[in-house]
């Protein structure tokens, strides 16, 4: 089973990252990198789906059981 979500990166003035979902409410990471940031993304994913679980609440965001998804990356280029 997965999490399928957009995720949303974008660099900060002091040189991080910071990724941020609107499908995914309070999902906040930031990182040094964009693989980092990502990476915590996705660790902040999984909790986040956890704690709905563990309250008995069903996630408000869309949970898949296929092998395959689609998701949107941003490659910055020409710093």
């Amino acid at each position: 089973m997965e999490i399928i979500f957009k995720l949303k990166i974008e660099r900060l003035p002091e040189g991080v990252y910071l990724a941020t979902s609107d499908e995914i409410p309070g999902l906040i990471a930031q990182g040094r990198t964009i693989d980092e940031t990502i990476e915590i993304a996705k660790d902040v994913a999984r909790k986040l789906y956890d704690s709905y679980i563990d309250r008995k609440e069903k996630p408000p965001f869309k949970i898949s059981s296929d092998d395959k998804f689609e998701m949107n990356i941003a490659v910055p280029v020409g710093t």
